[in-house]
């Protein structure tokens, strides 16, 4: 890798805040396997792990508007600093009640919602931080570093925690994660962005209703929203029903573990291309790409063997890297600061609203169809969202942005 494609590396401020996402990513995809295992020993029971789960996800998407007003009152920074040591401390009591045995699913559950209302205020922040502490030719490239730790994090971390699980006990692997975000908290604090300004005083309700208008006013950020959550809702059929459907075949659960290694993989290159490659309509390669990520599960309704299947993944990854890069890029670029975390949270909340019902509804539809029929219903559906989206002409002609490039009243071409 060229040192022209790490040239953000070189930016102080940025190299802090790498450092830190890089460990509390690390920490995130530790916790699937760990969270997992904790629960299962606790009470065996499948459904007490949903409830869990679904005592982080439900006040992460509730609290994410809040969280964008708030990012664009105060100085994001340390909204990022008490959000990782909320995190921290939720992590870190969850780990002691593991550890010291005494863990209750009704405890596991409270501590969950203590990271998903963080991560609600934590995410708009981080989007609203980075133009701040980035020089504006290299956001993409930042995006991309960050795109490549999230990568990083999702194949290493679960190999971590499986080894933690294994050896000294699921408690040990959250406390690793909770440790994660202590690194990530003395990281943002030792960053000096510029000083925060925030918009004049003014009602909450107005706060939302001004950046709802920013969002809603740019038809190439709402369309891309729902592109994303459509994406989402009707990819949760790949991974409810895709152990299943590699159950059916030949190898099972070691064909499972290597597809889902494979698609880790093609995101991790998906971020290396993404740093090097700045296309002059980046919307229009993003959305492009998107659609390789259908081909995930068009490969298993079709019964493919491993390594087609796994080639498929690839792309998948790679596909699904690109798109989120060059959407939050463009978001950065061309959206005003005094809302941008606004902005940002209506993204966030409008990209995952739908993945509780696709996590919900894959499950009864593959009973009702049969798995590899609404794999086909699934992956064609994508495939159609990816092509309707780029036929959008908002999304086709949008130009790159640059530092200096004009902010239009509604940033259309």
């Amino acid at each position: 890798m060229s040192g022209r494609a790490l040239a953000v590396l070189r930016e102080r401020d940025f190299r802090r805040f790498f450092i830190g996402q890089s460990a509390s990513l690390l920490g995130d995809g530790m916790v699937g396997v760990a969270l997992a295992f904790a629960v299962l020993d606790l009470t065996g029971s499948p459904a007490d792990l949903g409830y869990v789960l679904a005592a982080r996800t439900i006040p992460m998407i509730a609290g994410l508007p809040a969280g964008g007003v708030l990012a664009d009152r105060l100085p994001r920074r340390w909204i990022m600093v008490a959000a990782d040591l909320a995190r921290f401390v939720g992590q870190g009591t969850m780990a002691a009640l593991l550890i010291g045995g005494h863990a209750a699913i009704w405890e596991l559950a409270v501590c969950q919602a203590v990271h998903g209302m963080s991560a609600a205020l934590f995410s708009p922040a981080s989007t609203g931080l980075i133009p701040a502490i980035v020089s504006g030719e290299h956001l993409q490239q930042a995006n991309a570093l960050r795109g490549l730790a999230l990568s990083i994090g999702r194949i290493g971390g679960p190999v971590l925690s499986g080894l933690l699980v294994a050896t000294v006990g699921p408690g040990w692997a959250i406390a690793a994660d909770a440790a994660t975000f202590a690194i990530s908290a003395i990281m943002l604090a030792r960053l000096r962005p510029p000083a925060h300004r925030p918009a004049p005083a003014q009602s909450f309700v107005r706060d939302l209703r001004e950046g709802w208008t920013e969002f809603s006013s740019r038809t190439w950020v709402w369309t891309l929203v729902v592109a994303a959550s459509l994406t989402n809702l009707l990819f949760a059929a790949f991974y409810v029903l895709g152990p299943a459907a590699t159950a059916l075949a030949s190898g099972g659960p070691a064909t499972w573990a290597a597809i889902q290694a494979v698609l880790g993989v093609g995101a991790l290159i998906g971020g290396l291309i993404a740093l090097r490659l700045h296309p002059r309509r980046p919307l229009r390669i993003g959305v492009s790409a998107l659609a390789l990520s259908s081909l995930s599960t068009l490969g298993l309704a079709a019964h493919l063997p491993v390594v087609p299947m796994a080639g498929l993944a690839l792309l998948g990854g790679i596909g699904m890297t690109l798109f989120n890069t060059y959407m939050e890029t463009s978001i950065q670029h061309r959206v005003p600061d005094k809302a941008l975390s606004r902005v940002s949270a209506y993204d966030w909340f409008g990209s995952y609203a739908c993945q509780p019902i696709g996590q919900a509804t894959a499950g009864p539809l593959g009973a009702g169809l049969g798995i590899h029929p609404a794999l086909w219903l699934a992956g064609t559906l994508q495939l159609l969202v990816a092509l309707a989206t780029l036929a959008v002409p908002a999304i086709r002609h949008l130009p790159a942005g640059t530092p200096d490039s004009p902010i239009l009243a509604h940033d259309e071409p």
